[in-house]
């Protein structure tokens, strides 16, 4: 069956993927009445976004849209309202504009009464939020894209190019049992080796048993050199006894520094000198990975303001493992991302 001419013609842009009208939904029917909605290509010119759209979208989000659009195609027409006003597809539109196509895809939905206009407008992007994902199943597909064709850009699919690195990581790492992870039980009758000043050399690596509040310390380990990056998980001033016991089984000694014996005001000046030191040995522009628990941010962002010029990130999960006890089963750990750039310390 030929299908019916489009109430507008319009020239496309570089790649027209369009194709001819649909007629969409012929045999459907909504409050009691045949469905005559069609698929209609319209200048992008036209149409009008919705002003009171509350969905953002960021540049680098609208150059995503339009690197899909220009591989797949189009494939999801505008919806706009009976004035040409925009209802779904702003995103696509800012696309469109990007891509200097001229006309686009719509729909016209003309049953909507205003309030169901604006209620559908917030609902077409929340409803899909509400969804989740198949964690091994999303990477089967990204295992398979890349198996495929080794030039198929993964990132088409939305997907930023650590979230695609990470999740083929966890896919080929399921059934491995996680082996390189175990740690033998330390056998507690075996003396103590390593002494307080004992600097390691480790093949290219070194390690030093030292105090991080001093100086001495990191010239000793650095030997004239500065850091790149830094990951650091500092004591949280808590007492080990009570709180980290895995039920009471195993037993831990407590830190010889900072485990519950400082004061707020102690704990943030230890907490400040340390991180002078290591801001003193990096370079300048390097990121320093701070971990705490969500109980002690306040004093590690205390501690780091006049240290580093800027907190770039706060990185939250929760362990699945708590390690404070019955108390709390799932314990929130924090990691704060901050930069050295140009400070001084002294």
């Amino acid at each position: 069956m030929k299908p019916k001419p489009c109430r507008r013609t319009c020239s496309d842009s570089p790649r027209d993927t369009s194709g001819p009208p649909v007629e969409a939904g012929s045999k459907a029917k909504f409050r009691g009445e045949r469905d005559e909605r069609k698929v209609e290509r319209v200048p992008v010119a036209s149409l009008e976004p919705y002003p009171n759209n509350p969905r953002t979208h960021s540049p680098s989000q609208i150059r995503q849209i339009a690197q899909s659009i220009r591989r797949f195609g189009w494939t999801v027409p505008v919806l706009v309202d009976q004035s040409d006003r925009v209802i779904a597809g702003h995103a696509r539109l800012e696309a469109a504009r990007l891509l200097s196509i001229k006309c686009v895809p719509t729909m016209r939905l003309q049953h909507l009464t205003e309030a169901e206009t604006r209620a559908y407008i917030i609902a077409d992007n929340k409803l899909a939020e509400n969804a989740g994902w198949n964690q091994q199943l999303l990477a089967g597909e990204l295992q398979f894209l890349s198996s495929l064709d080794v030039d198929f850009d993964l990132t088409l699919t939305g997907f930023e190019t650590a979230e695609i690195d990470l999740l083929l990581q966890g896919s080929d790492s399921i059934g491995a049992g996680g082996v390189d992870d175990q740690i033998s039980p330390i056998d507690a009758s075996t003396p103590i080796v390593t002494r307080l000043g004992d600097l390691w050399t480790l093949g290219s690596h070194r390690l030093l048993c030292a105090d991080a509040t001093k100086e001495i310390s990191f010239k000793r380990l650095l030997d004239r050199k500065k850091a790149q990056m830094v990951f650091a998980d500092p004591p949280w001033n808590q007492k080990i006894d009570g709180n980290v016991s895995g039920l009471g089984s195993i037993k831990h000694r407590e830190f010889p520094m900072a485990s519950g014996e400082m004061s707020e005001l102690e704990f943030c000046a230890f907490l400040k000198a340390a991180l002078g030191n290591l801001a003193a040995f990096s370079s300048d522009g390097s990121i320093h990975f701070m971990c705490i628990d969500w109980k002690n941010m306040f004093e590690l962002q205390g501690a780091a303001r006049g240290v580093y010029s800027e907190l770039k990130a706060l990185c939250v999960w929760n362990k699945d493992n708590g390690g404070n006890g019955l108390a709390v089963p799932l314990e929130a750990r924090a990691c704060l991302r901050i930069q050295k750039r140009h400070c001084t310390t002294r």
